[in-house]
């Protein structure tokens, strides 16, 4: 039973250096809550949702992102009940819960008779990280997505979310948000793609990005074109961009069944630091 020490508030940005000090402890693991507080500064309509602090004898041990998605950073057991308890008794808002394994698991089975049943559930997502020049050749036909080549990743980024995710992005809003975020990402130079005839056939963008690592997301090479190692050398072109202009590291996350992709990972020289799982709903 927890004690009468331990409790848990909506923090703000007069808790921004607590909340760093958190955040530090695992900069490769915990790079998409890290994103958030980092260009928001935990002022709430900067956010995009909140963030909750638990407090173990009045010191911030961790930390739960409820937004779009329900994010745990360095929760223990103790810190998990209090989560889902704040969580169950505000509703299902998310559309996921993500994040270190265990926290996730262990949320979801206190969460499961109020919010089941999941979609799916991914207990094992391996977080692999690269910090040096990659021993892959770069493609070097990978670069930057132009904004006026948007139309063109669009397709793309929508084919990928579908086979990934299980829906499509454009079923709530028509894909209004999906290519708005998109287009965020070309602007800021974080969208990479080769292009073979006008078409692409290899895609991936860097998503969340801290002064300290940054996350890729949305890896995918079109389906005719699978079997021609393009996601070694476009993951090995993305690394070396990144590198070099976004963060001192890159991080992402796997689905543990997919072995082509851990593999081409592995050759690109990533290596494994953790593992999440994901509850979708």
């Amino acid at each position: 039973m927890l004690g009468t020490s331990t409790a848990v508030r909506t923090l703000g940005p007069a808790d921004l250096d607590d909340v760093q000090r958190v955040l530090d402890r695992a900069p490769c693991l915990d790079v998409f809550v890290a994103s958030r507080v980092h260009a928001s500064g935990l002022v709430p309509s900067r956010l995009g949702g909140e963030l909750w602090g638990y407090y173990d004898d009045g010191e911030l041990r961790s930390l739960c992102y409820s937004g779009a998605n329900l994010v745990p950073v360095a929760a223990d057991p103790a810190a998990v009940r209090m989560f889902a308890d704040l969580a169950a008794r505000r509703g299902r808002r998310c559309s996921s819960i993500v994040g270190p394994a265990g926290a996730v698991l262990a949320m979801w089975d206190l969460l499961r008779p109020e919010w089941g049943p999941a979609r799916e559930v991914r207990a094992r997502q391996p977080v692999m990280r690269l910090d040096a020049a990659p021993p892959e050749v770069p493609d070097p036909k990978v670069r930057r997505v132009r904004p006026d080549e948007i139309d063109v990743l669009v397709p793309a980024a929508v084919a990928m979310f579908t086979e990934e995710v299980g829906v499509s992005p454009t079923r709530n809003d028509g894909g209004a948000y999906y290519r708005a975020r998109l287009t965020e990402l070309v602007r800021a130079g974080r969208a990479f793609a080769r292009f073979d005839d006008g078409r692409i056939v290899f895609k991936a963008e860097v998503g969340a990005v801290t002064p300290r690592a940054c996350q890729v997301q949305g890896v995918w090479v079109r389906p005719e074109r699978r079997g021609e190692r393009l996601s070694v050398g476009g993951m090995a072109a993305v690394a070396v961009h990144a590198l070099r202009d976004i963060a001192p590291a890159v991080t992402l996350y796997v689905n543990d069944y997919n072995v082509a992709a851990r593999e081409a990972y592995r050759r690109v020289g990533f290596t494994e630091v953790g593992c999440f799982a994901t509850v979708m709903f």
